[in-house]
């Protein structure tokens, strides 16, 4: 597959992999960016947006990138706590206090932030309606009593995570999160990126599809599944309407956990701004903020007894870990999405980085961190 797009001759390396991923691993239509320094270096996309049509892939093309919403909500948190408006450390119930009852008086964003919250699903099943609404969902939060003692112990929070964080968000700035991000970053940066696409830029979605020999769901009642579809209310793994990840109609809406559209390029410029600013821009998180971010808070075994697959996080990020999501090194935080994609940000290094595709895979898989080590190769040699 030819290259569409440019990449430093420093950076031939992230050229030469991302030409890889579509010989050896099936790649459909991808896009991969890198920043070093607050300067674009390498700006890659190829292959088809939409295999329906034979669409392919540009320079604007989006595509659902799944929990890596996280990173956006997660960077807003922190901005916030910057300026002191958030103190992370605080009971969430002093910015909602509706929310201080049946045993959750003592959760704090960071622990959401770390999935330490015991609240990674919801007893109440909401319709797809009621969830779009968004106040039906933090009614339902409010209601919620954790699975197990606060801080105690973890388990991912799935959709939980960016409804808890981002009615936080919207008490202090009065706006949800994905106005939110829009307002004090995306419009400011220009960047592809979105929680809750609008209207006029569903035609450049990418169409997801489901690669081959992908492993059977687990059983729609366990805890996983209720996670990752709000109790059935949003399909997983399926695609199509209704409610599917192929659905404008779901795209559309405000799913902060798990829901932002992006290009490549909308996810490096987002890291690289948060470590380095961008054309000559102030950084967004000072370096303290990137220390306190990247101090692990939750690894190993979950509360549920899914197995350590290697996975740290930080308050609000994946870490750099070997063995599960290898990034550059202790500064290294960002997040991956459920079809493959990843973004990441090091501010030791200057790197924003951001990888998107439609095939989806899964999590873990090789092709972002084929990128990622070509992109370590061409700064270190290593």
């Amino acid at each position: 597959m030819e290259n569409t797009g440019w990449a430093d001759e420093r950076f031939g390396a992230v050229a030469d992999a991302f030409s890889r991923n579509f010989a050896e691993y099936g790649e459909l239509g991808a896009a991969v960016t890198v920043f070093v320094g607050g300067r674009k270096v390498v700006d890659l996309w190829g292959g088809v947006a939409d295999e329906r049509s034979g669409r392919p892939w540009d320079e604007d093309t989006v595509v659902p990138v799944f929990s890596c919403a996280k990173g956006l909500v997660s960077i807003c948190a922190h901005l916030l706590a910057q300026e002191g408006r958030l103190d992370l450390d605080a009971p969430v119930g002093r910015y909602w206090p509706e929310f201080a009852r049946g045993g959750k008086e003592t959760i704090t964003p960071r622990m959401v932030l770390g999935h330490r919250a015991g609240l990674p699903v919801l007893d109440r099943v909401l319709s797809f309606e009621e969830i779009v609404e968004w106040t039906p969902v933090v009614r339902a939060i409010e209601e919620q009593e954790p699975l197990w003692e606060p801080g105690r112990d973890h388990e991912y929070h799935g959709h939980v995570f960016g409804f808890l964080i981002g009615e936080v968000i919207r008490r202090i700035t009065g706006l949800t999160p994905g106005p939110y991000f829009r307002k004090v970053i995306g419009d400011e940066l220009g960047l592809r990126t979105w929680i809750g696409l609008p209207p006029d830029e569903v035609g450049h979605l990418a169409r997801l599809v489901e690669a081959g020999g992908r492993p059977a769901m687990p059983d729609p009642e366990s805890l996983i599944m209720r996670m990752v579809t709000m109790n059935g209310a949003l399909a997983f793994p399926g695609l199509e309407e209704p409610h599917g990840w192929n659905d404008p109609a779901l795209l559309g809406a405000e799913l902060p956990g798990a829901g932002a559209v992006s290009s490549a390029s909308g996810l490096a410029a987002l890291y690289a701004a948060a470590v380095t600013g961008v054309n000559g821009s102030t950084r967004l998180l000072t370096p303290d903020t990137v220390t306190d971010a990247v101090r692990e808070l939750s690894s190993g075994v979950s509360w549920s007894g899914f197995p350590d697959l290697g996975a740290r996080w930080g308050s609000g990020f994946l870490l750099d870990a070997p063995r599960f999501r290898p990034m550059l090194g202790r500064r290294s935080f960002g997040n991956d999405g459920a079809g493959g994609q990843f973004a990441f940000g090091d501010d030791e290094f200057g790197v924003g980085f951001g990888y998107v595709a439609n095939r989806m895979i899964g999590h873990g898989d090789a092709r972002a961190g084929r990128l990622i080590a070509a992109v370590r190769e061409c700064l270190t040699g290593e």
